[in-house]
């Protein structure tokens, strides 16, 4: 299974989702923000070596704590020298050696969101209860079905603690798939700094319900693309 974490605004916490969907679904989380990573460096090759033919996926996932990551370099030379149309032959030899894979994609509607949604079997939208990410994520939405990738979860980061089932029942109204709300929380905001899933820095926090609440909305999605129960 591969998930594209997207929702068209910038600084809606994708990577933040990425990071512990990769956690709650034991996955390989792939850094494919080629212009502006945001997930940590590795110690050796990244995903612009990868793209440009240098080095092997496998050999550029890098661990941090719980968390395996192909990591993304950080230079303008190296974004220009990947090959983005290779990425979709990268992440499928990941799944293929690792199950599931979890696509960080950039921020706002680059150019490049296609192919990364399209190398998905189903995508995860993040917004913020603004106006502005609910129109940029309604818009990555119909990228997405217009690939024939479905959305198999909406999380919906950085909400107001009294706003919760309102904001969900809105939400899924507009975008059209199951909400997970995430309050604004400092555990949460501690974990990233720290480069950790919030199940391991901060267990007891209420947005670990919520990333285990968006796992198995994706994993019935797995369920359905495999032929197991019905059809998607």
């Amino acid at each position: 299974m591969i998930v594209a974490v997207s929702g068209g605004k910038g600084g809606v916490g994708k990577s933040t989702v990425s990071l512990n969907l990769a956690r709650e679904l034991d996955a390989v989380v792939v850094d494919a923000d080629l212009a502006t990573a945001d997930l940590p460096r590795g110690s050796g090759a990244d995903l612009h070596d990868v793209l440009a033919g240098r080095a092997d996926p496998l050999e550029a996932v890098d661990s941090f704590g719980s968390i395996r990551i192909l990591p993304c370099g950080r230079t303008l030379a190296g974004a220009r020298a990947s090959n983005v149309s290779e990425l979709e032959r990268v992440v499928d030899r990941l799944e293929r050696e690792c199950s599931r894979v979890v696509i960080d994609c950039p921020a706002g509607l680059a150019r490049d969101v296609g192919t990364q949604l399209k190398c998905a079997h189903v995508a995860v939208l993040v917004t913020t209860p603004t106006e502005a990410a609910l129109v940029d994520a309604l818009r990555t939405r119909e990228i997405a079905l217009e690939l024939d990738t479905p959305i198999a979860s909406i999380v919906c980061n950085r909400a107001a603690a009294d706003d919760s089932e309102q904001l969900t029942a809105r939400v899924e109204r507009e975008l059209g798939a199951p909400t997970a709300v995430i309050e604004e929380c400092s555990a949460v905001d501690d974990a990233m700094a720290r480069w950790q899933p919030v199940r391991d820095a901060h267990p007891d926090c209420d947005a670990v319900d919520a990333f285990e609440a968006v796992a198995h909305s994706i994993e019935r999605c797995e369920k359905r693309l495999s032929g197991r129960i019905g059809v998607l």
